[in-house]
């Protein structure tokens, strides 16, 4: 049934007049996603060609995945390096959409099509947070001639280490026709590392290997052994490898399958395995351990593992129904390329995260600040974020916000504005950046209680109703009062833009602020405070006016208010159209838009006149003020040809230079969930994504 589906699915999106469902044809992504769920199980390819390297966690460190085919007794790489006398197969095509990654290889007469789908649908919190991707197998004949086909697949250890020298153990039991195969620390230090450039040492891999025949196999031993006993003749050593504990790198273990397909022509024929990892807690949060979200009833592994393998038909189906359909949207809304950078940045933006539940089951989502500082929930990591869960799904916002203001509204949290993190992943035990809980000093008062008041009241906007925030309303209004008294001209201090350093007197911060004011005078009106609601609105009206006064250099606006000459990028300004608070003249924005044209560099437009660097978010929300698509899209070309031509191999950096396209820091984060801000600029589309959540 399952391969029978696979195969019409497949047949349909080839016969595809206007190949929709697909983008990334002509793209050479910087990373491709290939199984991709949180901060600790996610992983990438870096290479044009799966046989040039292994696969990668996003971190950098091998996670590797080894891929042979034998074709009529002729063995061949399709991923890895190794054997290195087995030649590799002809890597022909390659496919990314939001939920699937598809390599096309071709050898000796055969076409083997892989597959690497992680079902990562936003509005089904339940299979969103799995941590299953599963890897199918689609081969046929192409030389009109019959061929026997057999597939073999191993992943090693270092998939649940974080250095490979802790100690493994590993184990197999059968789960009804399933061999599962599973290996973890011998150790089992849950929850005890907290930090950047980390992996998980706790919990288990899992791979579940659907057997059809009788020659299928599974073994658990080392690289070398199984690979190269594949290679020579099909099959695998007689026995597991029984020496343990022992370090992950001792003779590389790994988990290990030959499928034997059989005679192979010209109608397809599909295998698949599922590959799962089991956290068993997921998050500290204030000292209590949470679950991932999936174990809040009571699942254990193999549950979820019979589940995973039983809803692959639909999720097959319902994925490819998704790709095609966002994929037309974004091409819709935002052109070829700008549905390119969404598709590649989809996946990316939900694997930084966390799902998990609280303990009366309410789903709580924790970001993680890859290679930035390690934090977690980090409230300008998610403001950024946010146009992705407005769109999608606002339960997964909610998710984010939560946490925040529950510790903010508590005994720990001082100040009168808002915090800026919750911790260091995966521990959200109170805020580590700057000054923390105990100083002022380092803080990012303007910018954090900004984006707590743009992000409510565009989860207002979205829902509808102002609800979510009428739970807060005192600290809302706290921060609001802050803005009001701090916001206009902002003194010396850090914003998102931290690398930066430090600045007073921002001008684009000081847009957020204004604009923050604007979003509660919104929020006061639909909680039916007409007074309040009229008083913020006045004064946001008059500080947008002292603004345009203040920032104006002729043909643009400053960086800084004290600095003629200057300039910077205003994507602030975004919020005063979505959020439809007509705070500013559109002329600001035109002017903008026109003088950045003259600033562009060969990869995109730098962040402001401080340095040639950019980040990618914010150009997106920079061009999103163009009213013409013809604006939208030249500002999106450069963004197009960086993600081509960037000689740093990593999951999308959002913090780039746009003179030689390299990275200059960060990785892998979930802020590149921003480039979606350009759908919210479509009432139609927005509401119709929106809508599936709410089923």
């Amino acid at each position: 049934m399952v391969g029978m589906l696979f195969c019409a699915l497949t047949a349909a999106i080839a016969s595809s007049s206007d190949n929709s469902c697909w983008t990334n044809t002509a793209l050479r992504p910087p990373a491709v996603p290939l199984v991709t769920h949180d901060p600790y199980f996610s992983v990438w390819s870096t290479t044009d060609r799966l046989t040039e390297g292994w696969s990668k966690h996003w971190t950098g460190a091998n996670h590797a995945l080894c891929g042979i085919a034998r074709i009529d007794g002729k063995p061949y790489r399709f991923m890895g390096i190794r054997p290195e006398d087995t030649p590799a197969m002809n890597q022909t095509r390659l496919q990314v959409t939001p939920t699937r990654t598809v390599y096309t290889f071709e050898a000796d007469g055969v076409e083997l099509q892989m597959t690497f789908l992680t079902p990562a649908l936003p509005y089904d919190l339940d299979v969103l947070s799995r941590p299953v991707t599963y890897i199918l197998w689609q081969v046929r004949s192409t030389d009109g001639k019959t061929h026997d086909v057999s597939l073999y697949l191993d992943a090693s250890a270092e998939w649940a280490v974080n250095t490979t020298d802790q100690q493994v153990v590993w184990s197999r039991y059968k789960l009804g026709e399933m061999d599962v195969l599973r290996v973890g620390t011998a150790q089992q230090p849950i929850l005890e590392k907290s930090g950047d450039n980390l992996r998980i040492d706790w919990g288990y891999l899992y791979l579940a290997i659907p057997r059809k025949t009788a020659n299928d196999q599974t073994v658990i031993a080392a690289e070398h052994q199984t690979r190269n006993t594949f290679a020579q003749n099909g099959t695998l050593p007689d026995s597991d490898d029984l020496r343990m504990p022992r370090a992950a790198h001792d003779n590389w273990i790994v988990l290990a399958c030959a499928l034997h397909v059989g005679k192979v022509e010209q109608q397809p024929t599909s295998r698949h395995i599922l590959i799962a990892y089991d956290d068993l807690y997921s998050i500290e949060y204030f000292h209590r351990r949470l679950r991932p979200y999936w174990r809040r009833a009571g699942m254990e592994i193999d549950e979820l593992l019979r589940q995973a393998e039983h809803d692959l038909p639909k999720l097959q189906e319902e994925c490819a129904r998704f790709d095609a359909e966002l994929t037309a949207d974004l091409k819709r809304v935002g052109g070829a390329k700008y549905a390119d950078l969404c598709v590649l940045a989809y996946r990316q933006c939900l694997a930084a995260h966390k799902l998990v539940a609280d303990f009366d089951g309410t789903p709580l989502f924790f970001s993680k600040e890859n290679f930035s500082n390690g934090c977690i929930a980090t409230v300008d990591v998610t403001y950024p974020s946010s146009p992705f869960f407005l769109l999608f799904n606002t339960e997964l916002l909610k998710g984010m916000l939560t946490p925040v203001l529950d510790y903010a509204r508590s005994p720990r949290w001082k100040f009168p504005f808002a915090p800026h993190d919750l911790g260091t992943y995966p521990k959200a035990n109170g805020q580590v950046y700057g000054g923390g809980e105990r100083s002022e000093e380092n803080q990012m008062p303007v910018e954090e209680c900004g984006n707590m008041l743009l992000m409510v009241a565009a989860l207002a906007k979205a829902e509808g109703n102002a609800d979510y925030a009428k739970k807060y309303w005192n600290l809302l209004t706290q921060w609001a009062e802050y803005l009001r008294e701090k916001g206009l001209d902002p003194e010396n201090q850090l914003c998102t833009d931290d690398f930066a350093g430090h600045l007073a007197h921002n001008t684009n911060l000081s847009l957020k602020a204004i604009l923050a004011l604007g979003g509660y005078a919104m929020l006061c009106q639909m909680l039916g405070d007409t007074a309040r609601a009229e008083e913020y609105r006045r004064i946001a009206q008059q500080m947008a006016q002292q603004w345009m006064h203040m920032a104006d250099d002729g043909d643009h606006y400053r960086l800084a208010f004290d600095k003629p000459g200057t300039w910077s990028q205003k994507y602030n300004l975004v919020w005063d159209s979505l959020l439809e608070l007509n705070l500013f003249p559109k002329e600001v924005a035109r002017k903008e838009i026109a003088y950045y044209k003259g600033k562009m560099n060969t990869y995109g437009l730098p962040l402001d006149n401080r340095s040639l660097y950019t980040k990618l978010d914010w150009q997106v929300w920079t061009a999103t003020l163009a009213e013409s698509q013809q604006d939208f899209e030249a500002f999106l070309a450069p963004i197009w040809r960086w993600m081509n031509e960037t000689p740093s191999r990593v999951p999308l950096t959002d913090w780039y230079w746009t003179h030689d396209g390299k990275q200059a820091g960060f990785q892998a984060r979930s802020v590149v969930g921003g480039v979606f801000i350009k759908m919210l600029t479509a009432p139609d589309i927005w509401r119709k994504w929106l809508a599936r959540s709410k089923r």
